[in-house]
């Protein structure tokens, strides 16, 4: 577009020619005095992806991301966003990016208006046609002064001020924390256009049906560690396959076969959680008994979410 600095366009242009990761962080380590918030994370976000950063209150989703923005110094390990360094290059990278907080402040005598259209000048430039169609979408009054908004107007402003910027990498910590669940739908159509033109988001959420939705990649931390990084079809390949058959004559003897899980047999029917590699046997041995129907479902994001959090609490 038009009103992109020139200054913005460099750097993006760089990045992209580079052929790198948007996003490459390796063997980060932060801590707050004797407390470790993050431990050893590696995290790769490829342009054009939404990547989505899970995790609960405390796992290190929001330093991380403070550490991203240059607005914390690390302890150790390398950090690249948009081919600079977050700390050296913090007022350059804070051209080239949008970030979104999960609690929005505004100032107190500025309208929604008003604060949209600073913020987008600090990136380059206001797209007044993209600000109009994200008011319409969101139904905020731009109006209103920021001590008059409630959270999820305020959270509105930043949304707009930071989907209208024509950027390559979006930053959204908790983006959708005060919104309805019709916003939220519209969010995540927002979010599939910034995809769809070439953006990059890393969508840090513990609303899991909110990533499950809109990403290509998932990066799960816990305790400070990425204990899980990949697409939605790679870690549902690594987790159980829920199962329901019911059969036309006596199952198997099932109890003992190896991956599997939870296995309930009562008279023709048969449910179980069956690991990917002892997949084939198990259905090979419903198969014997005559399969009148079966259901077979993978796991979602929820599901492998709680069981790599579970396996870690053992």
């Amino acid at each position: 577009m038009a009103w992109r600095s020139d200054a913005a366009y460099t750097g993006i242009m760089g990045s992209t020619l580079s052929g790198g990761a948007v996003i490459d962080v390796r063997h980060l380590r932060k801590t707050f005095g004797r407390t470790v918030a993050l431990a050893d994370v590696d995290l790769r976000v490829q342009p054009g992806e939404i990547h989505a950063f899970l995790g609960p209150n405390g796992a290190g989703k929001t330093t991380t991301l403070r550490l991203l923005l240059g607005l914390l110094r690390s302890d150790g390990g390398t950090m690249s966003v948009l081919g600079l360094d977050p700390w050296r290059d913090v007022a350059a990278l804070h051209r080239q990016l949008a970030y979104v907080p999960g609690d929005v402040s505004l100032w107190p005598n500025l309208t929604g208006g008003e604060v949209i259209h600073l913020l987008a000048r600090l990136r380059g430039g206001v797209d007044q046609q993209r600000v109009d169609e994200l008011v319409q979408r969101f139904d905020l009054d731009p109006t209103q002064k920021g001590r008059s908004y409630s959270k999820g107007n305020r959270q509105k402003v930043a949304l707009i001020s930071a989907l209208a910027s024509d950027v390559e990498l979006y930053l959204l910590d908790e983006p959708t924390s005060g919104l309805d669940p019709l916003k939220e739908a519209e969010f995540r159509e927002c979010v599939r256009d910034l995809r769809d033109r070439g953006s990059s988001v890393l969508l840090s959420s513990h609303i899991l049906s909110e990533a499950e939705a809109v990403s290509d990649r998932v990066s799960i931390i816990r305790n400070g560690v990425i204990v899980e990084s990949g697409s939605l079809e790679h870690l549902r390949r690594l987790s159980r396959t829920s199962v329901r058959a019911t059969l036309r004559h006596r199952p198997p003897a099932l109890t003992d076969m190896p991956g599997v899980h939870d296995l309930s047999v009562s008279h023709d029917s048969v449910s179980a959680q069956v690991e990917p590699a002892a997949m084939p046997g198990f259905m090979a041995a419903l198969a014997s008994a005559g399969i009148a129907e079966l259901v077979s479902k993978p796991p979602t994001l929820e599901e492998l979410f709680l069981e790599h959090y579970e396996a870690g609490a053992a």
